[in-house]
């Protein structure tokens, strides 16, 4: 038996062992007596009477160790020309003294603080800062509409907010000043103070009496001390994209995550101690949360913030640069990332520029990676590219290909396996489990692993509507899939976006698929629009390479019959659209459901979340085009 089976096995079979084991890498101010508390299904708790401070456990701890010169945070911002380098000793020193800020103005154990900032390493700090003393940060994404933040103002009632003057998307200024004050002015429950970061490249009004400068904020401090905060006392809120009417607030808790994260680390990304780990995501989403600030400090690695784009900050090559200047061991991004490298620079020139032989692996995840991508990105790499599958909800990975326990041969297409910790099953509709090769909805057998969701901010009502109602005894995941006969886990999408055509339940994820295998196609969607004979029929929006000279229509002609030979007549796959570009969150999801509004002729609302609001209303002309979309 494999070291993956071993672990697998023991964390289903006997979770309380397994756990107990990982949990002895931190160090906690009391011991737990109990690892799993299962008294209150569907609620589970695990560690529930140790004691930890995690911000303790990612800096203090290290620096004890001997490792206070070794360089805990690079950020690299070539949006402002600037490459720093900070030390374990220096960020330990910088987050303590902002914690003393925060106990200054009057924040303490179980206090809320909205933080809403770009990606800079005060982002950081100021999360840390919270942890130190037992305040519980919600970071909300730095730009996000007024509207936006004022709902998750009213929701995690926050003491104080801290910002900053502004953020930069590319060649953009953004100022973040006028879009919290009105948020403030919009939201219910307003805080008593807001501490802004000027930046240099902004500097914002300040209001009196409830605004503080950083800077004087932190003359006026002293250093403040970790306090120790219950294993099951919540260390963030981070509220789910997208989220319309109240939004979703994912809890997570002190104790199971500083234990999974750390555990992860060696087991799933197959890092060391020391080397230099990059997450290229925001703090604002789950992916910075754990792999841009804690997992790597928790375990002793070397992160970087990084302010910038795959593409034109400067060009197609500045993921190439940052892992060659900093000596990258594994990267971790988003294929929305890749393919938009790919597109600009598809045979790899710019990679030719750099050395990248010390580079181990890159990890994929926050949406499908489609077998296209994962191609090109193997071939230009000569590297495991490693596609993994998780959710804002569980906080790290349900199922992985786990490089620190036991490489698997990577099938296109397959997270690989079921990661430690989860049982994963295709179950139908009434729940029953599904034998491998059929197609299901993808549950998780309760008890989740620990640093998963305990439940939702101050809601449990809609923790149980949302996952655990739907089947008892399972964590719903809402998306549809398969597992093969070797065991390997598929995602499909997201279980609306498979379509229902003439009685025929088709996933547009394999129709995706199928288009990306296009030699011009540099991304793709496929959505399901309204049809009254048929139900639904498939629609696609096609982004092409540079430098294609094919003529759009023979090239829509391909794709109908790619589609037609590769998943059958059955599939009615008849229109398809070239765009410019798709629209997406800022996080790199493709809005489907938005642009199956339009399709459907039905109302719809610019998600806040969205990356260029101007790109809905050329997909409205595209969709009009194919004559859909009339109201």
């Amino acid at each position: 038996m494999g070291e993956y089976q071993k672990a697998y096995d023991e964390s289903i079979n006997n979770p309380e062992s397994f756990w107990g084991r990982a949990a002895q890498d931190v160090i906690w101010s009391k011991k737990f007596s109990k690892v799993l508390d299962d008294s209150g299904k569907p609620f589970y708790r695990w560690f529930i009477d140790g004691e930890l401070n995690t911000c303790y456990n990612a800096l203090d701890y290290h620096i004890e160790q001997g490792r206070g010169d070794q360089v805990a945070v690079i950020y690299d911002s070539p949006v402002t020309g600037k490459v720093q380098k900070i030390t374990y000793r220096e960020f330990r020193d910088e987050v303590a003294l902002f914690a003393g800020a925060l106990k200054n103005n009057g924040i303490g154990k179980g206090d809320r603080v909205i933080v809403y900032m770009p990606m800079i390493p005060q982002a950081a700090v100021a999360m840390l800062a919270c942890a130190r003393i037992g305040a519980i940060h919600s970071v909300v994404f730095g730009g996000f509409a007024p509207n936006e933040l004022a709902v998750r103002i009213d929701d995690a009632k926050p003491k104080l907010i801290v910002s900053a003057s502004c953020g930069i998307e590319g060649k953009k200024t953004i100022d973040y000043k006028p879009l919290l004050d009105k948020a403030i002015d919009l939201a219910k429950n307003r805080p008593s103070c807001c501490i802004i970061y000027q930046r240099e490249q902004v500097t914002a009004p300040l209001t009196a009496g409830r605004d503080l400068d950083w800077t004087e904020a932190m003359k006026k401090a002293s250093p403040a001390d970790c306090v120790a905060v219950k294993a099951t006392d919540p260390l963030y809120i981070l509220y789910t994209s997208g989220t319309t009417g109240l939004p979703k607030g994912v809890v997570r808790d002190n104790g199971g995550h500083a234990v999974a994260l750390k555990w992860s680390m060696k087991n799933i990304y197959g890092m060391n101690p020391g080397e230099v780990f990059w997450a290229a995501s925001d703090v604002g989403w789950v992916v910075g949360h754990s792999y841009i600030v804690y997992a790597p400090l928790l375990y002793g690695c070397t992160t970087i913030m990084y302010e910038g784009k795959p593409v034109g900050t400067p060009d197609p090559g500045a993921f190439w640069r940052i892992i060659n200047q900093h000596d990258v061991k594994v990267l971790f991004t988003a294929p929305t990332a890749f393919r938009a490298i790919k597109k600009e620079d598809p045979s790899g020139e710019y990679l030719k520029k750099y050395d990248l032989s010390k580079f181990r692996y890159l990890f994929l995840a926050g949406e499908r990676l489609d077998p296209d991508t994962y191609h090109w990105a193997s071939n230009m790499l000569n590297k495991p590219v490693v596609d993994h599958w998780w959710q804002t909800e569980t906080g790290w990975a349900i199922a992985a290909n786990c490089m620190g326990l036991e490489k698997f041969p990577i099938k296109a297409g397959s997270p690989t396996k079921a990661v430690p910790g989860y049982q994963v099953e295709i179950i139908d509709n009434e729940g029953k489990t599904l034998p491998a090769e059929t197609e299901g909805l993808v549950a998780i057998k309760l008890p989740l692993p620990p640093g998963t969701l305990p439940t939702l901010w101050q809601n449990d009502g809609k923790y149980r509507e949302s996952y655990t109602d739907p089947f008892p005894g399972y964590y719903f995941t809402g998306d549809g899939g398969y597992v093969d006969k070797d065991g390997y886990l598929y995602i499909m999408g997201r279980v609306d976006d498979v379509i229902n055509v003439a009685g025929h339940r088709l996933s547009t994820g394999s129709m995706e698929e199928v288009i990306a295998q296009h030699p011009d196609v540099a991304e793709c969607a496929v959505i399901g629009a309204a049809d009254d004979f048929k139900g639904q029929l498939p629609l696609g929006f096609v982004v092409l390479k540079e430098g294609v000279t094919k003529s759009n229509d023979d090239i829509i002609k391909d794709l109908v019959n790619m589609v037609r030979d590769q998943i059958g007549a059955v599939a009615v796959f008849k229109q398809a659209v070239i765009v410019k570009r798709l629209p997406k969150t800022r996080s790199g999801k493709i809005l489907r459901s938005t642009m199956r509004k339009i399709a459907d002729g039905q109302e719809y609302s610019v998600p806040s979340t969205i990356d260029d609001p101007a790109i809905l209303g050329e997909i409205e002309v595209s969709i009009k085009s194919l004559g859909y979309g009339k109201k």
